[in-house]
Protein backbone atom coordinates (compact mmCIF):
# COMPACT_ATOMS: atom_id res chain seq x y z
CA UNK A 1 0.00 0.00 0.00
CA UNK A 2 1.48 3.25 -1.06
CA UNK A 3 1.17 6.04 1.32
CA UNK A 4 1.75 9.64 0.81
CA UNK A 5 2.04 12.85 3.47
CA UNK A 6 -0.89 14.68 3.42
CA UNK A 7 -0.52 18.49 2.86
CA UNK A 8 -3.13 19.23 5.37
CA UNK A 9 -2.06 18.27 9.17
CA UNK A 10 1.23 15.78 7.89
CA UNK A 11 -0.83 12.89 8.21
CA UNK A 12 -0.03 10.08 6.36
CA UNK A 13 -3.05 9.28 3.90
CA UNK A 14 -3.98 6.11 1.77
CA UNK A 15 -4.97 7.59 -1.23
CA UNK A 16 -3.67 5.16 -3.35
CA UNK A 17 -5.44 2.08 -1.61
CA UNK A 18 -7.75 -0.14 -3.67
CA UNK A 19 -10.07 -1.16 -1.42
CA UNK A 20 -10.79 2.75 0.43
CA UNK A 21 -14.42 3.59 0.24
CA UNK A 22 -13.86 7.22 0.99
CA UNK A 23 -16.15 9.26 -1.04
CA UNK A 24 -15.48 13.17 -1.30
CA UNK A 25 -18.70 15.18 -0.62
CA UNK A 26 -17.92 18.64 -2.35
CA UNK A 27 -21.12 20.48 -0.69
CA UNK A 28 -19.99 18.74 3.03
CA UNK A 29 -18.71 22.67 4.79
CA UNK A 30 -21.00 24.72 1.96
CA UNK A 31 -22.54 27.90 3.20
CA UNK A 32 -25.79 27.31 1.95
CA UNK A 33 -28.90 25.69 3.19
CA UNK A 34 -28.37 22.00 2.77
CA UNK A 35 -32.25 22.14 0.87
CA UNK A 36 -30.32 23.72 -1.74
CA UNK A 37 -28.93 20.37 -3.05
CA UNK A 38 -30.14 16.81 -3.38
CA UNK A 39 -29.63 14.34 -0.18
CA UNK A 40 -26.96 12.20 -0.75
CA UNK A 41 -27.54 8.74 0.33
CA UNK A 42 -27.68 7.85 4.01
CA UNK A 43 -24.66 5.24 3.16
CA UNK A 44 -22.55 8.09 1.81
CA UNK A 45 -23.37 11.02 4.03
CA UNK A 46 -22.48 9.04 7.26
CA UNK A 47 -18.80 7.56 8.25
CA UNK A 48 -17.76 7.23 4.90
CA UNK A 49 -14.70 8.39 5.62
CA UNK A 50 -14.07 6.53 8.84
CA UNK A 51 -10.55 6.69 9.48
CA UNK A 52 -8.30 3.87 10.13
CA UNK A 53 -4.24 3.69 10.52
CA UNK A 54 -2.84 0.50 9.72
CA UNK A 55 0.91 -0.18 11.29
CA UNK A 56 3.07 -2.82 10.61
CA UNK A 57 5.16 -4.16 13.72
CA UNK A 58 7.42 -7.28 13.72
CA UNK A 59 5.03 -9.15 15.56
CA UNK A 60 1.45 -7.71 13.74
CA UNK A 61 -0.67 -5.86 11.58
CA UNK A 62 -2.17 -3.15 13.65
CA UNK A 63 -5.52 -1.40 12.47
CA UNK A 64 -7.08 1.46 14.72
CA UNK A 65 -10.47 2.87 13.38
CA UNK A 66 -12.25 6.12 14.95
CA UNK A 67 -15.64 4.72 15.69
CA UNK A 68 -16.70 7.29 18.21
CA UNK A 69 -20.04 7.44 19.86
CA UNK A 70 -20.50 3.20 18.57
CA UNK A 71 -20.79 0.33 20.95
CA UNK A 72 -19.22 -2.79 20.11
CA UNK A 73 -22.26 -4.19 19.46
CA UNK A 74 -22.52 -1.68 16.66
CA UNK A 75 -19.27 -2.39 15.08
CA UNK A 76 -18.88 -5.76 12.89
CA UNK A 77 -15.31 -6.88 11.76
CA UNK A 78 -14.75 -10.14 9.65
CA UNK A 79 -12.54 -11.88 7.22
CA UNK A 80 -13.30 -13.39 3.82
CA UNK A 81 -11.29 -16.42 2.87
CA UNK A 82 -9.32 -14.60 0.43
CA UNK A 83 -7.94 -12.64 2.94
CA UNK A 84 -9.46 -9.02 2.87
CA UNK A 85 -10.54 -7.64 6.24
CA UNK A 86 -13.90 -5.62 6.66
CA UNK A 87 -14.46 -3.50 9.52
CA UNK A 88 -18.05 -1.83 9.25
CA UNK A 89 -20.77 -0.52 11.52
CA UNK A 90 -23.79 1.85 11.85
CA UNK A 91 -25.17 5.00 13.80
CA UNK A 92 -28.62 5.05 14.05
CA UNK A 93 -30.27 8.30 13.69
CA UNK A 94 -31.30 10.19 16.42
CA UNK A 95 -35.25 9.77 17.78
CA UNK A 96 -36.61 13.16 16.83
CA UNK A 97 -39.30 14.44 19.18
CA UNK A 98 -42.07 16.71 17.70
CA UNK A 99 -40.94 19.36 20.39
CA UNK A 100 -37.25 19.65 20.08
CA UNK A 101 -35.79 22.42 18.14
CA UNK A 102 -32.74 21.54 16.45
CA UNK A 103 -30.16 24.45 16.23
CA UNK A 104 -27.52 22.65 14.25
CA UNK A 105 -26.83 18.95 13.38
CA UNK A 106 -22.85 17.89 12.74
CA UNK A 107 -23.10 14.55 13.92
CA UNK A 108 -23.23 12.10 11.00
CA UNK A 109 -25.39 9.04 11.39
CA UNK A 110 -25.70 5.82 8.75
CA UNK A 111 -23.40 3.14 7.70
CA UNK A 112 -19.83 2.98 7.10
CA UNK A 113 -17.35 0.18 5.39
CA UNK A 114 -13.50 -0.29 4.87
CA UNK A 115 -11.79 -3.24 3.73
CA UNK A 116 -8.28 -4.15 3.02
CA UNK A 117 -6.50 -6.95 1.61
CA UNK A 118 -3.96 -8.70 4.27
CA UNK A 119 -0.73 -9.74 3.56
CA UNK A 120 -0.03 -13.24 3.12
CA UNK A 121 2.14 -13.62 6.54
CA UNK A 122 -0.86 -12.93 8.45
CA UNK A 123 -2.46 -15.50 10.79
CA UNK A 124 -5.94 -15.62 9.50
CA UNK A 125 -7.13 -17.58 12.76
CA UNK A 126 -5.55 -15.14 15.48
CA UNK A 127 -6.97 -12.34 14.75
CA UNK A 128 -8.94 -10.40 17.40
CA UNK A 129 -10.44 -7.34 18.07
CA UNK A 130 -10.80 -4.57 21.27
CA UNK A 131 -12.70 -1.03 21.57
CA UNK A 132 -11.67 1.35 24.24
CA UNK A 133 -12.69 5.07 24.19
CA UNK A 134 -14.24 5.34 20.32
CA UNK A 135 -11.50 3.33 18.97
CA UNK A 136 -11.56 0.28 17.69
CA UNK A 137 -8.00 -1.77 17.45
CA UNK A 138 -7.83 -5.33 15.07
CA UNK A 139 -5.35 -6.76 15.92
CA UNK A 140 -3.82 -9.46 13.05
CA UNK A 141 -0.85 -11.40 14.24
CA UNK A 142 2.06 -12.46 11.51
CA UNK A 143 3.84 -15.77 10.88
CA UNK A 144 7.56 -15.88 11.53
CA UNK A 145 8.89 -15.80 8.38
CA UNK A 146 11.48 -18.47 8.13
CA UNK A 147 14.83 -17.29 6.62
CA UNK A 148 16.22 -19.80 3.39
CA UNK A 149 19.04 -22.11 5.13
CA UNK A 150 21.98 -20.80 3.60
CA UNK A 151 25.54 -23.24 2.96
CA UNK A 152 28.51 -21.99 2.33
CA UNK A 153 29.89 -24.13 -0.44
CA UNK A 154 34.19 -24.53 -0.31
CA UNK A 155 35.68 -23.82 -3.64
CA UNK A 156 38.53 -26.42 -4.71
CA UNK A 157 41.27 -25.43 -7.04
Amino acid sequence: MSLIPSFFGGRRSNVFDPFSLDVWDPFKDFPLSNSSFPKLSEENSAFVNARVDWKETPEAHVFRADVPGLKKEEVKVEVEDDRVLHISGERSVEKEDKNDTWHRVERSSGKFMRRFRLPENAKMDQIKAAMENGVLTVTVPKEEIKKPDVKSIEISG
